[in-house]
């Protein structure tokens, strides 16, 4: 199978680093080149399970359990592309299930690692996991604030550089 190298990048980061945030931004930018904005994509229900743990490890247990419960509508009608993407459906939606009725009775954040069915691309993952000297799997760090906190920490200065030429071209 051949998988978009964005998808191998957000499974490094989702089990290396647990860099959701990043996650989310690789996986974004992916989908909008490639799926015409289509909400209905099995990228958008990766994308809102990695912000779900973003937030969710931030304790924000309302806005995690909101967005997972929408991923886990959304990819429950997704078992072709779950299973064309090297992870195993039954599993993935069992994770979810288990990490909804966490964050519904107020549960602490715990890392989760998605079933990856195939061995090929999970080898693929663990070669470029050692490369960016991330372990695989390893529980997510919530000491590190750059990665907890990534929102608020990240260079917006091109957001806002777009948002003055939007606002004087009005």
């Amino acid at each position: 199978m051949h998988y978009p190298s964005e998808y191998i990048s957000y499974l490094i980061h989702f089990h290396g680093d647990r860099d959701y945030f990043e996650c989310h931004e690789i996986l974004e930018e992916y989908w909008k080149e490639s799926n015409d904005f289509n909400r209905d994509s099995v990228w958008v229900g990766l994308i809102q399970v990695a912000v779900a743990f973003y937030h969710y490890r931030r304790r924000n247990l309302k806005g995690a359990s909101r967005l997972l419960t929408r991923s886990r509508n959304l990819l429950s009608k997704k078992e072709q592309d779950i299973h064309h993407l090297g992870l195993d459906y039954p599993k993935l939606l069992n994770i979810l299930d288990v990490s909804i009725a966490k964050l519904s009775s107020g549960q602490p954040y715990k890392s989760i690692d998605l079933p990856i069915l195939d061995s090929k691309l999970l080898q693929l993952c663990l070669t470029e996991c050692k490369k960016n000297d991330f372990q695989w799997n390893m529980p997510s760090d919530l000491q590190n604030h750059f990665i907890v906190n990534r929102h608020l920490v990240r260079d917006r200065s091109e957001i806002e550089k777009m948002r003055l030429v939007a606002l004087s071209q009005k």
